[in-house]
């Protein structure tokens, strides 16, 4: 019987809005993946140094400044393809407008090199995948990636919080959407799915179920 691969998991807050980058590598084969380098890319390339991973894709939730940030000067690095929902590639484009908007210096534009839609799955390393769920309403192309058992890992992007839900007032952004989207995708997952947001602290669906005050009577 095989056993299942050992996972590097590292999650460094980033920019000045703390965004959650995820890195997630293999213990045996050294590949990761990065989700949402929002900034701060040296940080990121320190700890794929100091794992030896080398990243196969670059993965984004969605094309908030916040999260896009360090994308080009990461891929730069790597020479790994970003990867995206083509319903965002309008915001990844006006990242600049996006900049100006928040009173930021504007950091350069990755491109998509890969989309990414519903049911997609990306494989990496030994035995890891992810699998892509469409998770529209804080922007049109929001994605959540589900690592399936044994992992039972979730990143949620901006679409679930410990407590709350994603803001819905920004380009593109739907209140109804958003609900649809947490009940038909992720509140579908086991209780114990551990869920990683794109800011602030891990939770499970299990709690966000019981306790979210945004989720009650879903």
């Amino acid at each position: 019987m095989t056993s299942p691969p050992k996972l590097i998991h590292e999650v460094i807050p980033v920019g000045w809005l703390q965004c959650n980058c995820s890195i997630i590598g293999d213990t045996e084969s050294r590949e990761a993946i990065v989700i949402d380098p929002g900034d701060n890319p040296e940080e990121i390339l320190a700890v794929l140094r100091r794992h030896r991973l080398k990243v196969k894709y670059i993965v984004i939730t969605h094309a908030h400044i916040d999260h896009v940030g360090g994308a080009a000067k990461l891929k730069q690095a790597t020479g790994a393809p970003v990867l995206m929902h083509p319903e965002d590639r309008w915001l990844l484009e006006n990242v600049e407008l996006q900049a100006q908007m928040i009173g930021v210096p504007a950091p350069p534009v990755a491109e998509l090199d890969q989309p990414l839609r519903a049911g997609d799955e990306i494989r990496w390393g030994r035995d890891l995948s992810a699998h892509v769920l469409h998770t529209p309403g804080h922007s049109p192309g929001s994605i959540s990636l589900y690592l399936p058992e044994p992992q039972k890992i979730l990143f949620a992007g901006d679409t679930l919080f410990a407590g709350s839900i994603g803001r819905t007032d920004l380009w593109g952004g739907s209140s109804d959407a958003i609900l649809r989207s947490i009940h038909s995708h992720l509140l579908a997952l086991d209780n114990a799915t551990r869920v990683y947001p794109g800011h602030g602290p891990a939770t499970t669906i299990g709690d966000e179920r019981e306790r979210n005050p945004f989720l009650q009577g879903l």
